[in-house]
């Protein structure tokens, strides 16, 4: 839902509120930043599984598949994003852009949610693990690529309306790419836009947090068996729970801090329309589209910063 499928490409409104300088030098960097950070983090994640074959299990599969989306996701929106800044216009026109204008669009709401889905079967494998260490696993090793299928057929189904309302068109003497959601289905895109919101967005949020939650208070609560070794059990026990506790707060907060911010934007286009043309709404777009877009790269900087066996597959094949 990070697109920005209801404004429209205008020079005019875009180069009055904007510097042409600061503003487009700033968000040019920023943006090629995290192309540069998601490309490599993100295809290293997929080296590092495919040439180890003890870490090809159902929890780096997941991994690997939330890489795969979040790579999509940046090689389709992030050039787009920097082409805005300088030629705010569709730049292919034909039978050609008109699908690419429903392809982009309907691709990158696929990969976020694929990315999301991800995030909430991880958190589900390491919960059952934890929780649940004697009981067969969540997510086996058969079952991993149906859910693994699922986490992209089911936002395909979802976010196909895209493929119908999206279209181009002229204005001036440029094109532009617009949600023309009312002439294909009527004045139903707010209740499509809270549904997706709630059920792919807020409570994957909410259960990532009380799936990471109860996986730590469990380890917490683990008791060690014995006395001798019961200091250097401590000791790693604590460290693990550190480890743990780490990576769910940096989950969960990247989470929230990337997403919230697009959420509220899109709210304002849906319940106050009046206040989009403001050069303040401009600005707090740009932000949020800067802060959905990174995403895609602090996902892999969490993997392996918080894990020690993506920081020794990078040094493996470094060596």
């Amino acid at each position: 839902m990070s697109a920005n499928v209801n404004t429209t490409m205008n020079g005019t409104q875009q180069s009055s509120c904007f510097k042409p300088t600061a503003e487009k030098i700033g968000n040019s960097f920023a943006y090629c930043l995290i192309f540069v950070v998601s490309l490599a983090g993100n295809t290293l994640i997929g080296i590092i599984v495919y040439k180890k074959k003890t870490r090809r299990k159902p929890n780096n599969y997941l991994i690997v598949n939330m890489a795969m989306s979040d790579l999509l996701s940046s090689f389709l929106l992030i050039p787009c994003q920097v082409q805005k800044l300088y030629i705010d216009s569709w730049l292919i026109g034909g039978p050609v852009g008109q699908a690419l204008c429903k392809l982009v669009t309907f691709v990158r709401q696929v990969s976020d949610l694929v990315s999301i889905q991800s995030l909430v079967l991880i958190a589900m494998d390491r919960f059952g693990a934890v929780v649940f260490p004697l009981r067969s696993p969540l997510i086996s090793s058969k079952l991993n690529p149906v859910f693994i299928l699922a986490t992209w057929i089911v936002p395909m189904s979802v976010t196909s309306p895209y493929l119908f309302t999206m279209k181009r068109f002229g204005y001036g003497g440029g094109l532009g790419c617009r949600n023309h959601w009312d002439e294909v289905f009527g004045e139903t895109y707010q209740n499509y836009f809270m549904v997706i919101l709630i059920v792919f967005i807020f409570i994957p949020f909410v259960l990532i947090s009380i799936l990471y939650s109860i996986t730590f208070l469990k380890l917490k609560s683990q008791k060690i068996p014995g006395e001798q070794s019961a200091k250097g059990e401590a000791e790693q026990r604590r460290q693990r729970e550190h480890r743990v506790l780490r990576m769910a707060i940096a989950i969960v907060l990247g989470f929230a801090i990337c997403w919230l911010p697009v959420l509220i934007r899109h709210f304002l286009v849906l319940f106050a329309s009046d206040i989009v043309t403001s050069c303040d709404f401009k600005h707090f777009s740009s932000v949020a589209f800067l802060m959905v877009n990174a995403y895609c790269a602090i996902n892999p900087c969490i993997c392996f910063i918080f894990s020690s066996n993506y920081r020794e597959g990078v040094k493996t094949l470094l060596r």
